[in-house]
């Protein structure tokens, strides 16, 4: 039996390149329910009418009204799911999750940033893709603790990923695999041979910096988890450390670390200061 589809004249083509026939406000929910904590309810003042809620560590904050019909399109693909409780609260599904990574892909391939968390270098355009679920660092900057806040400010993951920048640039850690990007088909890179060598030269003293700052204590450490990507629960294990005390440790050394590259929190000083200006 041959089966004849009528495109919908509303479908719109995802950021991720695949044909999304979801209208605006559908997508417009879906990626309302994929922020954390996020959820939809019917509305109570109207018939055709549902509730986006947001939020999480038990606030719930109102995110908008959309028309219900577009619960019913997410239902109805399997981008979202509708619990059986008296509310019945309105929830992305995997599907719908995997759908907003693909859609949200960037220069990575689809369907590889639907499995994995790609992330690229800022400074370096073209430069290789990584799976930032495997840093540590980056799952320390995602959990909460009992307060809600996260393990790690922004300043420390920084700092972090900057020593990870720097080991690799000066090519401290050992390599799993061939290295393809120091080849040039274009004519690009460096024509002296030494450029190469003075940049690794130059992200070796920055590491060795960075880690006489902080301190011998801490720089084994540091090196475990921002340059071999070791989870807090390995090194506890290796150092035979007691459950939980490598979060502390590593927030005590990550911060000696922002100290060093004189990064904080926040911004501090006057509000305004007095313009100076240099005459020749």
């Amino acid at each position: 039996m041959n089966v004849t589809c009528k495109p919908n004249s509303r479908s719109v083509i995802g950021r991720g390149g695949e044909d999304s026939d979801l209208d605006r406000d559908a997508a417009r929910l879906l990626s309302a329910l994929g922020r954390e904590g996020a959820y939809a309810i019917d509305d109570p003042l109207t018939e055709d009418g549902i509730l986006v809620r947001g939020g999480g560590n038990g606030v719930s904050l109102g995110s908008g009204r959309l028309p219900r019909n577009a619960g019913d399109a997410l239902v109805n693909r399997d981008l979202a799911e509708r619990d059986h409780g008296r509310r019945g609260r309105l929830t992305i599904s995997q599907a719908g999750l995997a759908r907003l990574r693909r859609e949200s892909a960037g220069d990575a391939p689809p369907h590889l940033a639907q499995h994995l968390d790609i992330v690229g270098d800022a400074d370096r355009r073209n430069g290789p893709l990584r799976d930032a679920s495997e840093s540590p660092l980056a799952w320390m900057a995602r959990r909460r603790d009992r307060d809600g806040r996260p393990l790690i400010d922004a300043a420390c993951f920084e700092v972090g990923e900057r020593l990870r920048r720097d080991l690799t640039t000066a090519s401290l850690m050992p390599r799993l695999g061939a290295d393809w990007s120091g080849i040039k088909v274009d004519g690009g890179g460096p024509r002296d041979p030494s450029g190469a060598s003075d940049t690794m030269l130059a992200g070796r003293q920055r590491v060795r910096a960075a880690l006489e700052a902080v301190g011998s204590d801490l720089s084994g450490l540091l090196i475990d988890l921002c340059g071999f990507l070791k989870g807090l629960e390995r090194i506890e294990a290796e150092r035979r450390w007691p459950a939980r005390s490598a979060k502390v440790v590593a927030k005590i050394a990550l911060a000696r670390l922002a100290e060093h590259y004189g990064l904080e929190r926040e911004a501090t000083g006057p509000d305004r200061a007095r313009m100076r200006i240099w005459r020749g």
